[in-house]
């Protein structure tokens, strides 16, 4: 009786304790089982006080010895170190609850990433799921999601390194989905034309510079040039902090994806802004470009990719089709 309660108990008791108990009731001593199955006593003492495991060897031991199944023995460690490793998470999900006034969890779940209604811990828990990370603390070493904080704190002070984290996560997981070819970065030279023929121009001033918008109707069509040249082109809504326009990265060597941000009321696209984020993909390699506008670079080596991208993409706009 008293093993199956301890089998059910949502305490972290140590099955030295019920050790204790079954030598008790049989008289024996310590230094008797120690005897008994050829163990120091030492070792029978840290079992009882729970500092030492009761491993499938020694709960072999414990059933010749004593006449209690192993199963019982490895059956309580097991839940013993089962819950002391549950009440361990719960205290590292009340510490890492301090990050979700970071994190855009109100967007998230406007997108269907994460459950709308949940409280701080099960907040915790579908952010580890979305991001797919055992703690939010290791957001920073993951390959795209990281570039986030790198870009973010050398940058802007006031943008979110988990908002902008959770946008090119949300990007990762909608490309994931998108049928595409492997990346042709000769295929896409060639796409431009095509690519040109979608973007209706509308006159406006933006910095003094022509502005052009992808009509939403061209929409499907440009996604499917870019996939048949390996881009998966995603179009997300702004999330609060993220002070970035548009992002290129890779979730294979053959597999490219270009996010561009939108507004919610506006969601057509200027064109000089895609393009850009294609020059970096033609030109630039495996690399994440993360575009915020003017803002200072890190490098004189990003100032010259930027620069690239920027002579691509208008050079873009002024060829013909051939």
């Amino acid at each position: 009786m008293a093993t199956e309660k301890r089998i059910t108990s949502d305490l972290p008791i140590p099955p030295g304790e019920y050790l204790a108990e079954v030598l008790e009731s049989k008289g024996m001593f310590q230094a008797e089982l120690a005897r008994r199955i050829g163990r120091p006593i030492q070792a029978i003492n840290e079992i009882v006080k729970g500092a030492k495991a009761i491993t499938p060897a020694t709960a072999l031991q414990f059933e010749r010895a004593l006449g209690v199944p192993a199963q019982i023995w490895t059956g309580l460690e097991s839940r013993y170190q089962l819950i002391k490793a549950r009440l361990e998470e719960k205290r590292q999900l009340e510490k890492e609850s301090a990050y979700l006034e970071a994190t855009p969890y109100k967007q998230l779940a406007e997108l269907n990433c994460v459950k709308k209604d949940a409280d701080k811990e099960q907040k915790v828990r579908e952010l580890h799921r979305f991001y797919g990370v055992s703690s939010l603390a290791n957001l920073p070493g993951i390959k795209v999601c990281g570039e986030s904080f790198r870009w973010g704190g050398i940058r802007m002070r006031e943008a979110s390194n988990f908002a902008l984290a959770a946008w090119i996560r949300c990007a990762e997981l909608r490309a994931a989905e998108v049928p595409m070819e492997a990346f042709d970065k000769r295929k896409l030279r060639r796409s431009l034309g095509d690519i040109r023929a979608l973007c209706a121009k509308e006159p406006g001033k933006e910095r003094g510079k022509e502005r052009g918008a992808i009509a939403g109707a061209s929409l499907p069509e440009l996604r499917k040039i870019l996939a048949r040249c390996g881009v998966a082109l995603i179009l997300l809504p702004h999330f609060p902090r993220t002070r970035a326009r548009a992002v290129t990265f890779w979730t294979k060597p053959d597999r490219a994806v270009l996010v561009l941000g939108v507004e919610e009321r506006h969601p057509d696209l200027d064109w000089p802004e895609l393009l850009h984020g294609i020059g970096h993909l033609v030109l630039h390699g495996k690399k994440t470009f993360i575009d915020g506008g003017k803002v200072a670079r890190s490098s004189a080596q990003e100032e010259k990719e930027e620069k690239e991208a920027d002579d691509f993409a208008r050079y873009a706009l002024r060829t013909e089709r051939s």
